[in-house]
């Protein structure tokens, strides 16, 4: 059965090339559908009304020759699946690495990306989350311009590798979280106002027009998009971008639908499955569960912690860095979730955010010291290794991987690449390639940077910087810090006071003078020195050192001598 969604027509017909059209039959509420059966690969499109033009399927699997041309049948159950012993895994405890397909190996591969899986599992990682994947025009891309939300890109391998992807990853007992984009189309491929209201035209967001969230079949579009992920796919969760762009006034957000629909799912599939919102709203309700007037989702994304870590062993405070120029920053994101809960934000300039109620786990914000946003969308795509000393850069992995939340690392994080990770585009069409990278250079230029510094993202060397160098993690402070990540991600899944999730088993304190920092998680200890000076810290005698990322670090007595640039885990008792 062939059906799409088409109503603003009056007439659709499938073209198969070779074979001629066949017309759909209209089946009410802007449906048509005919009785024809496509077998795996076979190409076809559709004809509306006296077009032209022969458009891809708007629920496509598959575009062998990119998103203006035919789509082609996919079978998501020819994959002779070898994950039947995987039972899932759940998000709190666990440790999510988040990658660029494109940029993750030279090849750019999903086949690629299999053999290098198992360095991942050697870290300790326990999800996978990868950057969008769905099609998009042009060759190379981050991934949030894609217009098929049900294709995956073919230049990464399209839905056969992806399936393969997803299999290895579980063999290998590594969940999968996809990222998707459900609040607005890329600029070029995007057909779907052809076939019906699925924008609102006069209603704009930061990247175009909104979604029709009043429309029931765009709705029933993103709820069937996010279940073939998980259901067809086998992905354990998904990574809902920019969830604030959803304009939803009905009674029932589209997230709780989300929700809802991921927790049926997951019930019949008997494993776990994570919905992950990012949000700028600091608002809880996205979390809270759903019997206490929330949304239901697993987790959100804090930029806060970010923010507050950053300023902390960077020392930036410009643009929405300046609130949290103070240590105490630090010390309310890691004991209370948000920054903003209420309070002044100086970048906003208003009010922002809501507290958090603390009897909701601390598992459900997932946090990071560098993500593809936070370095992507620097002018020069540069990661902290390139501006950050080693003592930095091991602070920033401390607090890291042992907040109180989820943590996430950057792909290359972990041996602090010194490869930059830029935004990168290739249009095919000459305008918006131009007008993308004049807006881009435009943008920094305003906030006073060298237009000269600011990458070309049509420029092909721009996506080849962004490619990680394996081979540099082997030697010198690449692979001492590789060393430091295995160890604290051992260290976090050994000890439970690292993973309770228990807002009121953790504390913290700041010296603003001295820049030091200790937090508190039940007998486990973390002490930061941020200065370039060195310093002691007051310990109990009973304290026992469980890591030091400085061979200077000791402990006598009551007193603990804290080198320049380093941080301590301590066990008390």
């Amino acid at each position: 059965m062939i059906e799409v969604w088409a109503p603003r027509r009056e007439r659709v017909q499938l073209h198969r090339p070779g074979l001629g059209l066949v017309a759909l039959e209209p089946r009410g509420g802007g449906w048509f559908a005919a009785s024809v059966a496509l077998n795996d690969g076979d190409e076809y499109g559709f004809v509306l009304d006296d077009a032209p033009a022969v458009l891809p399927d708007p629920r496509s699997r598959r575009q062998p020759r990119g998103v203006h041309d035919l789509s082609a049948w996919f079978d998501p159950e020819a994959h002779d699946w070898q994950d039947s012993a995987w039972t899932g895994r759940q998000l709190a405890g666990s440790v999510i690495y988040e990658l660029h397909i494109g940029t993750f190996t030279s090849d750019g591969t999903l086949d690629s990306a299999i053999e290098r899986l198992d360095h991942l599992v050697e870290l300790g990682i326990g999800f996978v989350e990868l950057l969008p994947v769905n099609a998009f025009n042009g060759t190379h891309n981050w991934g949030y311009d894609g217009v098929l939300w049900y294709a995956v890109h073919e230049g990464y391998g399209g839905p056969a590798a992806y399936q393969r992807f997803v299999d290895a990853c579980h063999r290998r007992g590594l969940g999968v979280i996809q990222d998707v984009v459900h609040n607005h189309l890329g600029p070029s491929g995007n057909h779907l106002p052809e076939f019906g209201p699925y924008l609102r035209a006069a209603e704009r967001n930061t990247w175009g027009s909104s979604i029709d969230l009043d429309e029931p079949e765009v709705r029933r579009y993103i709820v069937e998009n996010a279940l073939m992920w998980m259901r067809d796919h086998h992905v354990d969760g998904l990574r809902l971008d920019a969830v604030h762009a959803l304009k939803d006034s009905s009674a029932r957000h589209i997230l709780q639908e989300l929700a809802e629909a991921t927790d049926a799912l997951s019930a019949h599939a008997g494993r776990p499955l994570t919905l992950i919102a990012e949000s700028d709203l600091n608002d809880a309700t996205l979390i809270a569960a759903r019997e206490a007037g929330g949304y239901g989702l697993k987790a959100q994304w804090s930029d806060d912690y970010h923010h507050a870590l950053h300023v902390a062993v960077s020392g930036e405070t410009t643009g929405y860095y300046a609130d949290f120029e103070p240590l105490s920053a630090l010390v309310k994101v890691a004991t209370r979730g948000f920054f903003h809960d209420g309070s002044w934000s100086s970048f906003r300039r208003r009010s922002h955010g809501h507290p958090i109620d603390p009897r909701i786990p601390t598992s459900r914000l997932v946090t990071f010291g560098q993500d593809h946003d936070q370095i992507g969308n620097r002018a020069a795509g540069d990661r902290l290794s390139q501006s950050l000393d080693e003592g930095g850069l091991a602070i920033a992995a401390v607090l890291t991987v042992l907040s109180p939340f989820t943590p996430m690392l950057f792909m290359g994080e972990e041996w602090a690449a010194a490869t930059p990770w830029q935004f990168f585009t290739s249009h095919p069409e000459p305008e918006l390639g131009r007008a993308t990278a004049e807006g881009r250079i435009a943008e920094f230029a305003a906030m006073g940077w060298d237009r000269s510094a600011v990458p070309d993202p049509q420029d092909p060397e721009t996506f080849a910087r962004s490619k990680l160098n394996w081979d540099e993690r082997e030697a010198g402070v690449h692979a001492r810090m590789l060393a430091l990540y295995r160890a604290l991600i051992a260290l976090r899944r050994g000890i439970p006071d690292l993973t309770d999730p228990a807002f009121g088993s953790i504390s913290a304190e700041a010296d603003e003078a001295g820049r030091l920092f200790r937090l508190r998680r039940g007998a486990t200890q973390v002490l930061v020195n941020f200065s370039t000076e060195a310093s002691r810290m007051p310990v109990p005698t009973s304290a026992a050192v469980l890591l030091a990322t400085h061979g200077g670090f000791t402990i006598d007595g009551e007193d603990a001598a804290l080198p320049a640039r380093s941080a301590a885990v301590i066990r008390v008792g």
